[in-house]
């Protein structure tokens, strides 16, 4: 007896098996260069190993600054200063380090310049009692 897969590979609803010859496995990882270390990188330790999903290129990145102290290319970080003390942060995610100047400035009344690279971006000042 034959299976009606072996006949007709083009029935609808059947997918050819993943070793059938045409299909080439796609390659998706991504990967992350840095030009001051001359390599480049797949992810994928942090996705299967660390299991970060798409978090692999923030977990990178950091990992890479802390083991280097630079961070690979495309990577620039957002930095939250108060402009009263020498209190700062430096965080990938804006959100991240809005949310340091809002609590900063909250508890301490300081305002908090929020800033990527040269840009400078807002200003965080203690809310209004």
């Amino acid at each position: 007896m034959t299976d009606d897969f072996d006949r007709q590979p083009d029935v609808p609803g059947r997918s050819e098996p993943d070793d059938a010859p045409g299909n080439d496995a796609i390659d998706d990882t991504p990967t992350i260069s840095c030009e001051r270390c001359g390599r480049s990188w797949d992810l994928a330790y942090e996705l299967d190993e660390l299991a970060v999903g798409n978090q692999a290129v923030q977990q990178f990145a950091l990992d890479h600054h802390r083991h280097t102290g630079h961070f690979p290319d495309g990577i620039s970080t957002w930095q939250a200063s108060c402009r009263q003390c020498p209190e700062t942060v430096e965080r990938l995610e804006e959100s991240a380090a809005r949310r340091w100047a809002e609590t900063h400035a909250r508890h301490t009344r300081h305002s908090v310049a929020i800033e990527r690279g040269e840009q400078k971006v807002d200003v965080v000042t203690a809310p209004e009692r």
